[in-house]
């Protein structure tokens, strides 16, 4: 995702403005689409994700938000571009840190990659009210907004950035706008590690009030990412 610290407003370059696919948020999340359609869904932090736009013309009612959406769309547009060449550079000496049965091979993530960054950034120049610019931990929403929220690839991956405070500050705030559920993907760091503080965050929230399952969903792209956290209310 795009946000991977909570200071104000990042500088272009230090956003990086990748995102998945709307069918890799299905299978990430283990997603039922019949359900979905009465549903009013966050994804925060989104990024460069096109979860939102193929979502909303299927006739879902999705709101985007994160940190990068303070910037300009076309300046989006060519730091996602940069970002996905980059990255797939950087692919070819790590793909044994990854499953191929998704993708099948780095052309195949490239595409994709691809796919969600033009799907998200022409929904943003059509439908800009969709995309909501934030900075966790505190969200412009009322309590109870949202039927679901959803967080990919921030939480949890950068666990030797973002302190557990952070953390727990973030999911009472995710918790505070959904009505009935959280879900959180995935539970590993950037090494393919479990969180190292998973298990005293489940305490602490159970503690709250709130039932927290792990899941194991039908994706997993980084080698150990293929669960899920689901928080009810």
């Amino acid at each position: 995702m795009s946000q991977v610290e909570s200071s104000s407003k990042l500088d272009l370059e230090r956003i990086v403005f990748i995102g998945r696919t709307f069918e890799e948020y299905m299978a990430m999340f283990s997603l039922p689409e019949d359900e979905l359609k009465s549903k009013t869904i966050l994804d925060c932090p989104a990024g460069a994700c096109s979860f939102s736009a193929v979502g909303n013309r299927k006739g879902f009612d999705i709101t985007a938000c994160d940190i990068a959406y303070y910037h300009d769309i076309s300046d989006l547009k060519s730091k996602g571009l940069l970002d996905i060449e980059h990255a797939m550079g950087k692919m070819r000496f790590s793909q044994k840190n990854y499953r191929w049965n998704y993708f099948r091979d780095i052309e195949g993530l490239r595409k994709h990659r691809l796919s969600a960054l033009h799907n998200c950034v022409d929904d943003m120049m059509n439908r800009c009210e969709r995309y909501i610019p934030v900075i966790l931990p505190s969200l412009p929403f009322d309590d109870d907004q949202f039927d679901v929220v959803l967080s990919a690839h921030f939480l949890f991956m950068y666990g030797d950035r973002l302190d557990y405070q952070f953390h727990q500050d973030t999911l009472n705030e995710l918790l505070r706008v959904a009505k009935e559920e959280v879900r959180i993907f995935p539970l590993v760091d950037l090494s393919g590690q479990r969180y190292a503080d998973l298990d005293k965050l489940i305490h602490d929230l159970s503690k709250s009030g709130y039932t927290c399952e792990e899941e194991t969903v039908r994706y997993e792209f980084q080698l150990n990412a293929n669960s899920m956290l689901k928080i009810s209310k």
